[in-house]
């Protein structure tokens, strides 16, 4: 029953009027979640796709690859954070300003590029050496088998390494509340030092909801640019794992 109770108080946390007006309403911090999320994904992509795709192209770094991946999800994105701010300190007053987005932002870039490096690596690596020679005897150059024939093929697990990715960026990207930014999180930041549980409660649910609906968008990107033959393939597949 109480629980019950506390339900109904973060609906109306969630649904007051205050909450979606202003500098400190959701729509604010919506924009700023999303556009450190954003910048954190594309520029991870950018690094990682790359260099994973081409390691797999050439089939050598394997275990450099997946080592570094393997480190890189080892390492604790708070410890990353607390270093940053001991270096470059925290944004002041709070906002989205350089310091506290700079900070927040360099450990969010190193959290996405493990699971981008790895899939791109063996989602390239994989594709059957019949169709890369295939490709060779038409005489197409590596660049463009690279480009034409492998990462074609290797899509749906490069797309399924970014919204890995992705789902924890934005997951993650409420630690950026503690440097001074203003996200979604900033109510939770803010009801763990008031001892305000609906918000803290309230702020955790749209960090959810905000997670799963990029993880639906980038599941329609994914649709969107895979060859329907490819997804016929995985789907004949699917039964037999």
């Amino acid at each position: 029953m109480h629980f019950f109770a506390f339900l109904v108080d973060v609906w109306h946390w969630l649904t007051a009027s205050a909450q979606w007006h202003g500098g400190d309403g959701i729509p604010h911090l919506l924009a700023n979640h999303a556009r450190i999320s954003i910048s954190s994904l594309l520029v991870s992509t950018l690094l990682a796709v790359p260099l994973g795709a081409w390691l797999g192209h050439r089939r050598i770094g394997g275990v450099v690859a997946i080592n570094v991946a393997n480190i890189g999800r080892a390492i604790p994105v708070y410890a990353m954070l607390v270093l940053a701010v001991q270096i470059f300190g925290i944004t002041s007053p709070r906002g989205f300003g350089w310091t506290g987005s700079f900070v927040a932002f360099v450990p969010l870039v190193l959290l996405g590029i493990p699971p981008m490096l790895t899939n791109s690596y063996i989602g390239v690596r994989d594709v059957g050496e019949e169709l890369v020679d295939a490709a060779r005897g038409t005489g197409l150059s590596e660049g463009e088998i690279l480009r034409q024939v492998e990462l074609p093929v290797a899509l749906p697990l490069i797309m399924a390494g970014i919204r890995t990715a992705m789902v924890g960026i934005v997951a993650t990207a409420t630690l950026a509340s503690f440097t001074g930014v203003d996200t979604l999180a900033t109510p939770i930041y803010i009801g763990l030092n008031t001892n305000d549980n609906v918000a803290v409660f309230g702020g955790a649910v749209l960090v959810a909801v905000l997670a799963v609906l990029a993880d639906l968008v980038l599941a329609g990107v994914q649709r969107v640019a895979v060859s329907p033959g490819l997804r016929a393939r995985r789907t004949r597949r699917r039964p037999a794992t």
